[in-house]
């Protein structure tokens, strides 16, 4: 079944042709992407994360009360779209939020390994859905994806998108730092739509290698062959390692 969705796509793609088309792209597309009007997007994609050890009840309540604050303190810009955060912090900023319209994330599934038994990570995602999570973003567990054992991996995140349900997106973080070539990128991508995510995302921020211009213009790829093929639309995220505006340029 697997080999089967693969077999639609091209995954015969080298990193050195990667290379040079995105090289391409941002000599031709970062000085004209340099608005005022695109940096405004790139503020309203932003998800405002925090994923510390040093995480409490206190610290999480007072970073989305600068969530709240940002509308009055700067009105001609967008608000982010997101505050992400682990589950056990979902009540309190659903509960502290007052901006319309900014989602409240959580990672789940064992974030950001994705190593647990899988009754673990539906009872985690669960508990954050429960407790006023509008999105889930879970690791697509990539161990299993390396070995091959495509059918285990799909059936991961096939589960914890049905538990996440239909209104709840579901975003997949690929790792693509640990991927290591585009046509891995390029299949775990492929594998993680056909599996039900919503959005597919590049990295944790956890490993050495996280967000690249070559794993973005990989998987954008893979979205829009993905839509030629299904007519289903699926979301892309960036994460990790992005330090500028230059960069999200």
């Amino acid at each position: 079944m697997y080999e089967e969705a693969l077999s639609k796509y091209n995954l015969d793609i080298s990193d050195e042709e990667v290379k040079e088309a995105v090289k391409k792209i941002i000599a031709e597309k970062v000085h004209e992407n340099d608005t005022p009007e695109v940096k405004k997007f790139l503020l309203g994609s932003v998800e405002l994360t925090t994923l510390k050890t040093t995480d409490s009840d206190t610290s999480v309540m007072a970073f989305t009360e600068k969530v709240n604050q940002f509308e009055e303190a700067y009105p001609t810009l967008p608000h982010v779209a997101t505050i992400c955060v682990y589950p056990r912090f979902a009540k309190i900023v659903s509960e502290t939020l007052e901006v319309e319209g900014v989602e409240v994330a959580c990672v789940s599934g064992s974030f950001p390994s994705s190593q647990a038994l899988i009754e673990v990570k539906v009872a985690e995602t669960a508990l954050a859905v429960k407790d006023g999570a509008t999105e889930i973003d879970i690791v697509m567990p990539v161990g299993k994806f390396l070995s091959g054992d495509y059918e285990t991996m799909c059936e991961d995140i096939q589960e914890l998108k049905n538990t996440c349900g239909e209104n709840v997106a579901m975003k997949v973080i690929l790792e693509t730092g640990c991927l290591k070539t585009a046509s891995n990128i390029k299949k775990a991508s492929i594998l993680s739509m056909y599996s039900g995510a919503d959005y597919i995302k590049t990295s944790t921020g956890k490993e050495k290698i996280s967000a690249t211009p070559e794993a973005a213009y990989v998987m954008c790829q893979a979205i829009k062959e993905y839509y030629d093929e299904t007519g289903i639309q699926i979301g892309f995220k960036p994460a990790g390692g992005i330090n500028s505006v230059m960069d999200a340029n």
